[in-house]
């Protein structure tokens, strides 16, 4: 099991570039389903979770090629098991996606109960009812969930609470239903928005994604297109993060700062100086830095995947911060590996106490999920002596040759098999 090694002290400095955004790309896959035709993604991300969605859409029949510009090809024209097997979506929640897609193209669908990080309950119910309110039948088996419909109607769907991959999978759903549906209380993330404006290229009528009401007109049919993933803004501000808490100063090429303007604002709070372009963010460090207060909420608010990276630079900030997780009910689990560290937390409900500490102390800690990983990469970054990361299967889900970039930038990390 690969581990990752950091001699930390090290200021980051220098350019990268942002990779496409895990949590838009693995939808637009999904929107595969829809079609016969081919559709062609650009910049998607090499990350162990989109080679999982990817082997899940080859067993349905979902045939996959690398096109002359390394993008991928879906093509769906004979899709022959809609079956999501439990052996292959165990560890990732995200196979759920393929549940809208198949009832609308095929009506029929086969999809396990869904696993993942091990951060909260996250339940699909939401996914269940709206697919209800459109007409089809639900039943839950042995583990996994049955959906039929001969053909999907349009509804009103009121969300009772705010889902992306909810808003995602019924909005996927809604594009061959007949007639027209409203989703109210939807998800406005920008990885919402993308797949609209994918579903769109390929034919669909969705107004509103971004918003919290989002209307799609059901059409008969989809056809190909090809689309461009958006880059990845938890990349990105995982990658400011490490650059601040570092005392370093970094451009990253190829990102959205439009979309970012949460976690902008709070590292702009700590005392660091940033720059933006139309696709690019510089940052630079000028002295010690503030610990700031972090609530995270649905977007526009502060992301709860931004968490943990930030109680990771808040450790090593002048003050005490106030982190509070109100997303997921168990997404503290960096928190003992941060304080093996030497970082000083404690934690009181779904509010942690982070008093900032001189230095942090390399030591040997374990990742628990895929942005606890994350975090632990930013205090390795900033302690003195080596730290060792285990169980970086988690960090390999979501951010693309992570090693590689921060070695870029200057920092001592290796990857140990």
């Amino acid at each position: 099991m690969d581990k990752l090694l950091i001699e930390g002290g090290v200021p980051l400095s220098g350019e990268v570039d942002i990779s496409g955004a895990k949590n838009a790309t693995l939808p637009i896959l999904c929107a595969a389903l829809l079609t016969a035709e081919p559709l062609r993604v650009q910049n998607v991300p090499h990350l162990r979770d989109v080679t999982t969605m990817l082997n899940l859409l080859m067993q349905m029949g979902v045939s996959i090629s690398l096109d002359e510009k390394l993008g991928i090809e879906l093509r769906a024209a004979e899709l022959n098991n809609p079956v999501a097997p439990y052996e292959m979506v165990k560890t990732m929640r995200a196979s759920v996606l393929t549940l809208g897609p198949l009832v609308a193209r095929l009506g029929e669908a086969r999809v396990s109960l869904p696993g993942g990080c091990a951060i909260g309950m996250r339940p699909v119910d939401q996914h269940l009812k709206g697919l209800q309110a459109m007409g089809a039948t639900i039943g839950i088996e042995h583990g996994y969930m049955l959906a039929r419909a001969s053909r999907l109607r349009g509804a009103r769907i009121c969300m009772d609470l705010v889902t992306v991959t909810g808003t995602e999978n019924l909005m996927m759903a809604a594009t061959l239903a007949e007639g027209t549906t409203v989703i109210e209380n939807a998800a406005r993330e920008p990885e919402v928005a993308d797949l609209a404006a994918c579903l769109n290229a390929m034919g669909a009528n969705i107004r509103g994604a971004g918003s919290d009401v989002i209307i799609i007109e059901g059409v008969a049919s989809l056809h190909g297109a090809q689309y461009r993933v958006m880059p990845d803004r938890i990349e990105t501000g995982t990658f400011l993060a490490a650059a601040a808490a570092t005392g370093g100063e970094v451009t990253l090429r190829g990102a959205r700062p439009d979309i970012l303007d949460a976690v902008l604002d709070k590292l702009r709070e700590t005392g660091v100086h940033i720059e933006t372009g139309e696709d690019w963010i510089r940052l630079k460090t000028n002295g010690a830095l503030h610990a700031v207060n972090v609530r995270t909420a649905p977007y526009p608010a502060f992301p709860t995947d931004m968490q943990a990276q930030f109680m990771a630079l808040n450790a090593v900030a002048s003050g005490t911060a106030l982190v509070t997780e109100t997303i997921f009910e168990n997404r503290f689990m960096h928190v003992q590996e941060l304080r093996r560290l030497g970082a000083d937390i404690e934690v009181e409900g779904n509010t942690a106490v982070v008093k900032g500490v001189p230095h942090l102390d390399g030591a040997a800690v374990m990742a628990t999920d895929l942005r606890a990983s994350a975090s632990l990469v930013l205090a390795g970054l900033v302690a003195r002596g080596a730290t060792t990361i285990e169980r970086v299967y988690h960090l390999d889900r979501g951010y693309e040759r992570i090693e590689e970039k921060l070695s870029r930038l200057g920092a001592r990390i290796r990857r140990v098999r």
